[in-house]
C-alpha cells in the first residue's frame, strides 16, 4: 500500500463560518500531517502523533495545504478568447466564442487542448471543475480521457445548441440527446467523472431540444443539470421572447423539468423575487462568477439576498468569460462585488467558499472539500509570502485572519506551491 504524509500547517472546514470569529468551523493544526494511502486521506494530526513507519514525508512547512480549490462553473472551449474586448455578453459570444468553439469540432485539437486546460487548472490549485464543453461530442471525450488519465474529479458535459449559433456549432434536438445519452453511458461514473447535462441557454435551445433535455434528466436523475440564466438584460429579453408562455427565464427551465437540486445556473444576477421563491423551492444552485460579471458589465451577484431565501451559492471562474483561472482572483474580485453592495465577505467564509462549500453545492462534500479522513486526497499547497510584495505584507501579519485575506487579495497561481490531484502532485 502506498502510504505519504504530508507535513504541513493543515486548515479544513467542517461547516460555514457564520462570523469571523467562528473558530470551531474549522480545524487548523500547526504542524499537522496528512496519511495518505490510495489517493485517500487515512487521518489528520498532529504530526507528531501520527505513525510514519513506511510512509514517505513530505515536508511542506512552513507552507499552508487547504483541500484543492473547486470550480463549479468554466468554458474548456474559451481559453483562447479569454481577455477578448466586447461591448456585453450577447457581442461577446457572437464576436468571439461561437466562432472559437467551431474549432473543437477537431478531435486532436480538443485533445492537446484538455492537457492544456486542466494543467492550467492544477496550477491554480484547482482540483475539482465542472466545465462546459463545446457542441462536439469529441470536446466531451477528450476533456473526460485527459481528466481520467490524472484521476481527476471533473463533471462536464456536451453543450446542446440548436439554434442562434453558427452553422458548425449547431446540433439538433435528437442528435443532442443521441450524442449526449452515448457520452453518459460511456463516462459517468467511470473513475471520479460525473456528467452534466448542457443545454447551453434558453436562447440557443429550441422547444425540442429543452424537451431532450428534459428526458435526459428524467432518465440520468444523478448528472448534474448545468446552464445560464439571467446574466444580461438583453438575454433575458430575448430569451423571455422566445419562450413567451413562460412567466419569466427562470420559469423556461421549470417547465421543462431542469430546476433541481443538482442544477448549477450561472450567473443568476436579475432575477424576481418570484424567480428566487422557484429556485429555492427546487433547491437549485445559483453560481456566482464574479469576474466574468466585472469583465462583460452584466451586473452585480446579489449574494445575500439569496441565502436569505434559503438557496446555497456556488462560486467559480467563468473562464473564458471570466479572466483569471485563479480562485484566489475570483474571490477577491467577488469580495469587491459584495463590498459595492455592503455585503462583507470574510476570509474564513471565503475559504471555505471555494472548498467545502462548493463541494455542499455539489452534492459531494462527503468526498471533497475537506481534509477530514476519507475525503479524496486532493490538495492545495500555498504560500502567502510568494511575491515580494506580499511577504512585505505579511510581515505584519495578525495571524491566520491575515494570511487567508493576503492569498485572497493578493495571491494567484504564484502563491501555489504544489497540488495534488488524489494524493499525486501536479506542478511540473
Amino acid at each position: 500500500m502506498n502510504r505519504t504524509i504530508i507535513r504541513a500547517r493543515l486548515l479544513s472546514f467542517l461547516r460555514e463560518p457564520q462570523t469571523p470569529d467562528d473558530h470551531t468551523s474549522f480545524h487548523y493544526l500547526e504542524d499537522g500531517g496528512l496519511l495518505i494511502e490510495d489517493g485517500m486521506i487515512r487521518e489528520m494530526a498532529d504530526f507528531a502523533r501520527l505513525d510514519a513507519t513506511g510512509a514517505k514525508v513530505i515536508d511542506h512547512r512552513p507552507h499552508l495545504v487547504m483541500p484543492g480549490f473547486i470550480d463549479t462553473h468554466l468554458h474548456f472551449p474559451q481559453t483562447q478568447v479569454i481577455a477578448s474586448w466586447a461591448a456585453e455578453l450577447l457581442d461577446w459570444l457572437n464576436d468571439y466564442t461561437f466562432p472559437e468553439e467551431t474549432r473543437y469540432a477537431d478531435p486532436a485539437l480538443c485533445a492537446g487542448m484538455a492537457t492544456r486546460f486542466l494543467d492550467r487548472l492544477t496550477d491554480h490549485g484547482t482540483t475539482t471543475a465542472v466545465a462546459y464543453a463545446s457542441v462536439h461530442a469529441a470536446s466531451a471525450e477528450a476533456l473526460f480521457a485527459e481528466a481520467l488519465k490524472r484521476n481527476m474529479r471533473l463533471i462536464t458535459g456536451k453543450v446542446m445548441m440548436d439554434r442562434n449559433a453558427p452553422k458548425g456549432l449547431l446540433d439538433t434536438a435528437q442528435s443532442g440527446y443521441d450524442d449526449s445519452k452515448a457520452l453518459i453511458a460511456r463516462w459517468h461514473g467511470k473513475g471520479r467523472l460525473g456528467y452534466a447535462i448542457t443545454p447551453r441557454f434558453a436562447i440557443t435551445s429550441t422547444p425540442a431540444q429543452m424537451e431532450a433535455a428534459q428526458t435526459l434528466a428524467r432518465e440520468h436523475p444523478d448528472c448534474h443539470i448545468q446552464t445560464h440564466l439571467s446574466e444580461n438584460h438583453a438575454e433575458i429579453a430575448l430569451s423571455c421572447e422566445l419562450y413567451p408562455e413562460a412567466k419569466d427565464y427562470t420559469d423556461i427551465y421549470a417547465r421543462y423539468g431542469l430546476l433541481r437540486e443538482n442544477s448549477l445556473l450561472g450567473h443568476a444576477i436579475h432575477l424576481s423575487d418570484r424567480e428566487i421563491g422557484a429556485l429555492a423551492e427546487a433547491e437549485a444552485k445559483p453560481v456566482f462568477c464574479p469576474t466574468s460579471n466585472l469583465f462583460l458589465g452584466s451586473g452585480l451577484f446579489d449574494d445575500s439576498r439569496l441565502r436569505a431565501a434559503g438557496l446555497t451559492n456556488a462560486i467559480a471562474t467563468d473562464i473564458g468569460g471570466g479572466t483569471s483561472y485563479s480562485m484566489l482572483q475570483t474571490l477577491a474580485e467577488g469580495y469587491k462585488v459584495l463590498q459595492l453592495q455592503r455585503q462583507r465577505l470574510h476570509p474564513f467564509r471565503a475559504f471555505h467558499w471555494i472548498t467545502r462549500g462548493n463541494a455542499v453545492a455539489l452534492g459531494m462534500a462527503d468526498r471533497i472539500g475537506t481534509l477530514e479522513p476519507g475525503s479524496e486526497a486532493d490538495l492545495v499547497v500555498l504560500d502567502a509570502q510568494a511575491t515580494p510584495a506580499m511577504a512585505q505584507r505579511m510581515e505584519r501579519t495578525r495571524g491566520l485572519v491575515d494570511e487567508l485575506f493576503t492569498l485572497q487579495v493578493m495571491g494567484d497561481d504564484r502563491a501555489v506551491v504544489e497540488t495534488y490531484v488524489a494524493g499525486v502532485p501536479q506542478k511540473h
